[in-house]
């Protein structure tokens, strides 16, 4: 009996791995084999991911909660489970997904049946995912259109602004003295002061 591993992953670092987490527990998978990535599912070029592969031997079983947790891209998916199951040679086991699990019907039929329902599930994850971007997309375009604003709001420049800038550059005040004064960061102060001279 080889060793048991399980993988969660969540797309972002605000997203919660806790139900897969508990599904890991109740496998009785140990702690110390639980990888976890909080890192989208378009590719497999994930530090936690990479690391428990590598540490994968023959006969080792991977349990995973559903597949669109092992990954996000048809082709992917498909290759990832060839290398695992063929190449080292190890089980997985999906765990809302019966089917999906290596360890059963190893004949022929069982074979083909496993292979049908990944190609299956990857292509809807896939779809899922094209399907989050496109609504991103449009949910983004729908909020500039109504006049939202994205990223940090512009800071604006203090009434003495000018004042400022003119006592540093006649050596007045030290750049530290502008930076508080003006309560900007060094690259904002530039970036500021460029755009006045420009004006």
């Amino acid at each position: 009996m080889g060793k048991i591993f399980g993988y969660v992953r969540v797309s972002t670092m605000c997203q919660n791995e806790d139900r897969q987490l508990i599904a890991m527990y109740e496998q009785k998978v140990p702690e110390s084999n639980i990888y976890v990535d909080k890192q989208s599912g378009k590719n497999f070029d994930r530090p936690y991911y990479v690391e428990m592969v590598e540490k994968m031997q023959q006969g080792d079983l991977l349990y995973v909660l559903s597949i669109d947790r092992l990954g996000r891209n048809y082709e992917e998916i498909q290759n990832q489970w060839r290398i695992l199951t063929k190449e080292i040679g190890i089980d997985i086991c999906v765990i809302n997904m019966p089917l999906l699990d290596t360890r059963n019907g190893k004949d022929l039929m069982g074979n083909f049946i496993a292979d049908l329902v990944l190609q299956i599930l990857s292509f809807v994850a896939e779809s899922e995912r094209v399907n989050i971007r496109k609504r991103q997309e449009q949910g983004i375009a729908a909020a500039k259109a109504k006049g939202v604003r994205f990223g940090r709001p512009e800071i604006e420049l203090p009434q003495d602004f000018q004042m400022i800038v003119r006592d540093w550059r006649y050596k007045k005040i030290s750049l530290r003295e502008a930076l508080d004064k003006s309560n900007m960061s060094k690259s904002t102060f530039y970036r500021k002061l460029h755009k006045c001279m420009n004006l």
